[in-house]
């Protein structure tokens, strides 16, 4: 399947570390939905690497903007720099920028973005095809053990979990010695507030996108090798 997108590209291409390993230049332009913590941006890695498409995360784009001191770039900083939300028409204009580049010319992965339905009303006015769109279905309890379970050393920064990466000693790192502890993002009661915002801002997508018959769900896997087994898949169907 060819992605249209009804709009020119620049020349110049962007540096982009995913690209190796590619099993065939691939046409698709994809969004990745799911619950914070669901497993999204690893999918989104695997797809880059295997289908050689760039995988696009609103907080990587907006980072690059501000660097690259575009109009859409220093307009964000504004807000950013206020610790205000970045409006949705100045993300929609750093995202016309970022697909312009080269490196999406066969197409992209979007990680986080659209987050509500007039943010994917405002993809297709700008003249962008969506092919696919993959939802990783993990279960609110099962998320928030698994977030709840990270733990982060406050000296080296090295990443634990209470389950599936224990330290030798409880709350101690392995590595420095370091005070290994919850960050508030992981705290059970900050998930639980995550997962209200997506379940009533985000999780409406799914029944706009499965109207326009382009939504499969994938069940997240005990073991990230069998959710990527399942994502590869969907690409397919």
């Amino acid at each position: 399947m060819i992605a249209d997108v009804v709009l020119m590209h620049n020349v110049g291409r962007a540096s982009n570390g995913c690209f190796h390993n590619i099993e065939r230049r691939y046409h698709m332009n994809i969004i990745l939905l799911g619950a914070p913590g669901a497993g999204k941006g690893t999918q989104a890695e695997v797809i880059c690497k295997t289908k050689g498409i760039p995988a696009i995360s609103t907080g990587n784009m907006l980072r690059e903007a501000v660097a690259n001191g575009t109009e859409a770039g220093l307009s964000a900083k504004s807000y950013m720099d206020r610790g205000d939300l970045v409006p949705n028409e100045t993300i929609i204009a750093i995202l016309k920028e970022r697909i312009l580049q080269d490196d999406c010319k066969n197409g992209f992965i979007l990680d986080g973005f659209p987050r509500t339905v007039p943010q994917a009303e405002a993809l297709e006015t700008m003249g962008v095809n969506i092919d696919k769109v993959i939802e990783i279905y993990v279960p609110d309890e099962k998320i928030v053990a698994r977030l709840s379970g990270r733990r982060v050393c406050e000296k080296c920064g090295n990443s634990y979990h209470v389950d599936y990466k224990p330290t030798k000693v409880e709350g101690v790192c392995d590595a420095c010695g370091g005070k290994v502890v919850i960050r508030k993002d992981d705290e059970p009661a900050t998930v639980l507030d995550r997962l209200k915002v997506y379940h009533e801002k985000t999780a409406p997508l799914k029944d706009y996108y499965a109207a326009k018959g382009k939504l499969v769900t994938v069940e997240g896997q005990e073991e990230v090798a069998d959710t990527t087994k399942l994502t590869l898949e969907a690409l397919e169907a």
